[in-house]
């Protein structure tokens, strides 16, 4: 566990702090939406400072201001822009503990037949180079931590690793590419001496408030709910905070023996299937 930090100050309607992640400092990409502000919530309330990333300022100045964390404005994308948000970490604080590569996109797939380059390569950009760059970055801050090389990152992958869509080809080869990549940064880690675990999850469908919203549009949302609910054998969405929640445990010091995985949290959607 790493030096410890003053715990982060409750702000107003919180619950009680927990100590798992006290005395350690995050960082969260895509941290203004979904599952990445629920995450940036969630470790804050778990004890850690907490730095998130993001292009919506506005999202993040609104998210920093309810939680206590530090937005930093950056695309995952840009190599150069990541040299400034290891340096306003390690200003802070010193050290870096636990990663979250979270950024992600599918804007501008489609199938392997129509999409276009521009399009493959936008989604590329951000879901598999952005990630290699997050944790490659994650990965130099924690080697230089004052007590030694420490640390946890963890890539936010996606179901449609093992189950991919046919419509959407793109998304659905970078968030199986980045199973590989946690798995070889595992390694990698290991053999260095580092104790710096990665280890990617594979979410199912997620009621975030972008879903939410796609329902409630949609000419027939009860059908549209129907669909993304039956996807599980648990007959539901996940929610934010389960998936959050799941992060903070492989950040935090309970989950010290957790690396080189792949490890779902979607109602069993992936398990198998009924026999006739």
């Amino acid at each position: 566990m790493g030096a410890r930090q003053d715990a982060p100050n409750k702000k107003m309607g919180e619950e009680d702090l927990t100590e798992r992640l006290a005395g350690k400092v995050a960082l969260v990409t895509g941290g203004t939406s979904g599952i990445g502000a629920g995450t940036v919530a969630r470790l804050r309330s778990d004890g850690a400072q907490v730095f998130f990333t993001g292009r919506n300022e506005e999202a993040g100045s609104e998210i920093a201001g309810q939680t206590g964390a530090k937005f930093i404005r950056h695309e995952v994308s840009d190599a150069d822009g990541w040299a400034d948000v290891i340096a306003h970490i390690r200003d802070a604080h010193g050290r870096l503990d636990i990663a979250f590569a979270n950024a992600g996109m599918e804007r501008g797939d489609g199938s392997v037949e129509d999409i276009s380059l521009d399009g493959w390569n936008g989604v590329l950009a951000v879901n598999q180079t952005g990630v290699m760059l997050t944790v490659q970055h994650a990965i130099r801050a924690m080697r230089d931590n004052p007590d030694g090389p420490t640390g946890s990152i963890i890539i936010n992958s996606s179901m449609n690793a093992n189950r991919a869509m046919g419509n959407f080809v793109a998304y659905s080869v970078t968030k199986a590419a980045v199973v590989a990549l946690a798995k070889s940064a595992a390694i990698h880690c290991g053999n260095q001496g580092y104790k710096i675990r990665v280890n990617a999850i594979l979410p199912g469908v997620v009621e975030t408030a972008m879903i939410a919203n796609l329902i409630a549009s949609n000419e027939n949302p009860d059908a549209m709910r129907a669909g993304y609910e039956g996807m599980s054998p648990l007959k539901r969405m996940a929610e934010v905070d389960e998936v959050a929640a799941f992060v903070s445990f492989l950040g935090s010091d309970e989950a010290a023996f957790i690396s080189g995985a792949d490890l779902t949290i979607d109602g069993a959607s992936t398990a198998g299937m009924m026999g006739l």
